[in-house]
């Protein structure tokens, strides 16, 4: 990754992560962590694709392009990855695809796995999400992250 604000970013939530491994504490204080880790990276990744693509434009295009994109990018939530390629196709089909031909099934499930279970855990629903799972879902959402990133390296 080579984005400053987007390995920030990372940086906070691994911080976060070894804070938690390090944890002497009973299950259900890890579960708790675990949830919070799961909205956490939730926004990670939305934020991510929100800066990569911003920067993009930014680098790439005149000030009132940029702004553009930039107050279209403020409507992009829920990043699941269906949403992710929609918004990379408005760049053109071909950013689409070579992103959709490197993104894997596990990475696609654990982007929209995260973001399914951020959804119930923010509506008080009960989530089984354990610190393993997210742990692997944070790793699998790192590798997509660092694909969107190639699509748009400026």
């Amino acid at each position: 990754m080579k984005n400053k604000k987007v390995v920030g970013h990372k940086q906070k939530l691994d911080a976060i992560f070894k804070k938690v491994e390090e944890l002497d504490a009973d299950p259900e204080l890890i579960a708790h962590w675990s949830r919070y880790l799961c909205v956490l990276v939730s926004g990670f990744v939305e934020a991510s694709v929100r800066t990569l693509i911003a920067d993009y434009a930014s680098d790439r295009s005149a000030p009132e392009i940029a702004h553009f994109v930039g107050k279209r990018l403020k409507m992009f939530t829920n990043a699941k990855m269906n949403k992710i390629y929609d918004v990379v196709s408005e760049f053109g089909n071909d950013f689409q695809d070579e992103l959709a031909k490197n993104i894997d099934d596990e990475m696609k499930d654990a982007v929209d796995s995260v973001v399914s279970n951020r959804h119930l855990i923010a509506h008080g629903k009960d989530v089984g999400i354990g610190y393993a799972t997210i742990k692997q879902y944070y790793e699998s959402a790192v590798k997509a992250v660092e694909e969107i990133e190639k699509r748009f390296d400026s």
